[in-house]
């Protein structure tokens, strides 16, 4: 599946959401993100508050994307390179683990805010709904699926097991530490292997994506 290049207008509207997105996370980092207000962003990213809206609803979700920028393109991306021979369960899952499993050192700092704030760590929990447009149009693709109605089924999936996996990343019990500055809810340390978990949770999904590759080589 090929993608156009963007147009001007949107890739201007590209380069407003990473400025936001990059001021968002510098100011949390500097400041904490308790003292960091949606005006205040949009004024280091050179915006008014109203152009921040149009991209954001909220300081954590436009902190959380700095991390998860993009994220949801590129797993589809990912899926939509894989060979026609590789089983689309193991497409699926190889492309989640590779986005969720490679940050760099800016994006080991991001993480490593969300997860001091119980508000970062929900808008960052809910990014994963993201995922669902993208991956449904790469498997409808694959699967010759022109409704689409077994593709978004399966991408909805997909973006619960996600979700589930960082849950229980991000929320094992005893691991929660008060940190003096970074508001409510105190750091979660992340517990385990977060490929085994994405791994585990998409596991169940393999059986549904095996019948609906069978249902098109019929």
């Amino acid at each position: 599946m090929t993608t156009p290049s963007p147009g001007l207008r949107e890739r201007k509207k590209q380069a407003t959401r990473e400025a936001l997105r990059e001021a968002a996370l510098r100011l949390a980092v500097e400041r904490g993100p308790e003292q960091v207000r949606v005006e205040d962003i949009a004024e280091a990213a050179g915006v008014s508050p109203r152009t921040y809206n149009n991209y954001f609803a909220s300081r954590e979700q436009a902190i959380v994307s700095a991390v998860t920028a993009d994220r949801e393109a590129r797993i589809a991306a990912a899926v939509a390179a894989r060979p026609a021979e590789v089983r689309l369960a193991d497409a699926v899952t190889e492309a989640v683990v590779e986005q969720y499993t490679t940050t760099d050192e800016r994006g080991h700092r991001a993480l490593l805010l969300i997860t001091s704030q119980t508000a970062l760590r929900d808008a960052f929990l809910d990014s994963t709904a993201g995922m669902e447009p993208p991956l449904a149009a790469v498997i409808a693709e694959r699967l010759d699926d022109a409704p689409g109605h077994t593709a978004r089924v399966l991408a909805a999936s997909v973006a619960a097991a996600v979700r589930i996996a960082l849950e229980g990343w991000l929320s094992a019990a005893g691991n929660a530490e008060a940190v003096e500055g970074f508001g409510a809810g105190g750091l979660v340390v992340p517990s385990g292997s977060l490929s085994g978990r994405l791994r585990t949770a998409l596991a169940p999904l393999a059986p549904a994506f095996d019948a609906a590759e069978q249902n098109v080589k019929r």
